[in-house]
């Protein structure tokens, strides 16, 4: 029976256009952005998930989610693993960079950018998400026993919660 796998992809929180002269890469978080990070990590501290291993794009929108996550869930912010593939990345790009999780890493969370963590949730996934709103969180249980074993539906999506979804739970 294969080992479980779990991978959390989180689409960077609202970023700011506020400043024209910035580079997309160098745009931050706007207020609405401040505000959802740390509401949907609680949400997801709420849930018991505990990060082995936490990766971002080094994007600054991407990074800064990730590192209020990070702080919320009593995640060292200085052990975030930055990679560049994720910016602007392909799914061939997102798919090597899964697969060449160490192993002992059992439960990851992955912060990135659409298209790309949409395409990768759908195609891993169980279920086909048509959206994935900024500060989304997808949980994906993968049936494999090794990263390098992440293939097209490997994967039960066991979790989908986004900013105006956990607000319109807490306004009923």
């Amino acid at each position: 029976m294969p080992i479980t796998k779990t991978l959390y992809l989180i689409r960077h929180a609202k970023s700011s256009w506020d400043d024209p002269s910035l580079s997309d890469f160098q745009r931050s978080l706007n207020d609405r952005g401040l505000k959802d990070s740390p509401s949907m990590a609680k949400l997801i501290k709420g849930k018991n998930i505990i990060p082995d291993l936490i990766i971002s794009s080094p994007a600054v929108r991407a990074i800064s989610t990730a590192e209020i996550f990070a702080d919320e869930l009593n995640y060292n912010r200085n052990k975030i693993v930055s990679d560049e593939r994720i910016y602007e990345a392909a799914m061939r790009d997102l798919i090597t960079t899964i697969r060449e999780i160490k192993d002992e890493n059992n439960t990851v969370v992955l912060f990135g950018h659409n298209p790309g963590l949409l395409n990768i949730a759908n195609l891993l996934g169980n279920k086909f998400l048509p959206e994935l709103p900024t500060c989304a969180v997808v949980g994906l249980s993968l049936k494999i026993n090794s990263w390098n074993e992440v293939e097209r539906n490997c994967g039960e999506v066991i979790l989908f919660e986004y900013p105006k979804k956990s607000l319109k739970r807490s306004l009923n």
